[in-house]
């Protein structure tokens, strides 16, 4: 097994960027949902109820700036876009710690979970693929823990899955089928909920191995994260 894919996601809910490395920890991959979307009562909105906000891709440039569609998120346009898709009122903030994530700061699945699913995986939005993994092998990880790089990923549980992954990354376009396969196939879950077990820099490429020892594991589980 190795290391396929990486995933981040600067702004929560907006599409994200492919990374050919990055340091985890803690708070997942540096610089995962740094920013959201919140109205102009301070309520979190999300692609659950603004699917619009999908459409817009958000990056980390090289000057640690968040980019939305190649501009400063702090710009008037980046403004006048999160208005056009989340509403009037609504803007960006930065997210403290304890609120950047639903569930757990990770989220992984493998090379054979997607070919079983057959869609577009940008839909499922996760941090890690693994790749040479067979069928559906990986949803039997639960409670385990995958070393890659100078990483160790705990794997909590499988994620259930909800209607942003009926919308198409690339045209907006929804098709509830997805997750009515989803739930008929899955039983509603896909991927799984992960956290940082040990912080470590990954790479595209790198061997993943499932432990069947925890000895190098020296960080303490986290809690699970809130909205």
């Amino acid at each position: 097994m190795y290391l396929k894919e990486l995933w981040r996601y600067p702004v929560k809910s907006m599409a994200g960027e492919k990374l050919e490395s990055v340091e985890i920890g803690p708070l997942g991959l540096s610089g995962d949902r740094a920013l959201l979307v919140v109205d102009g009562g301070g309520r979190v909105q999300t692609a659950r109820n603004r699917p619009g906000l999908l459409r817009h891709r958000a990056v980390i440039a090289k000057s640690g700036r968040v980019l939305i569609d190649g501009l400063d998120w702090e710009s008037p346009e980046v403004a006048d876009m999160v208005r056009a898709a989340a509403g009037p009122g609504a803007r960006l903030r930065a997210v403290p710690d304890e609120g950047r994530f639903d569930v757990l700061p990770l989220m992984v699945t493998t090379d054979g979970a997607i070919a079983a699913l057959g869609v577009d995986h940008r839909r499922l939005r996760p941090n890690v693929v693994i790749g040479g993994v067979g069928g559906l092998a990986g949803r039997g990880w639960e409670g385990g823990h995958l070393a890659v790089g100078s990483a160790v990923i705990g794997l909590a549980d499988l994620r259930a899955r909800c209607i942003m992954t009926t919308w198409d990354p690339e045209t907006g376009v929804q098709d509830v089928g997805v997750l009515q396969r989803i739930r008929r196939v899955f039983g509603g879950t896909f991927a799984l909920n992960a956290w940082a077990a040990k912080p470590g820099r990954v790479a595209v490429g790198d061997p993943a191995m499932l432990l069947t020892s925890l000895s190098e594991v020296e960080a303490p589980r986290l809690g699970r994260y809130t909205r």
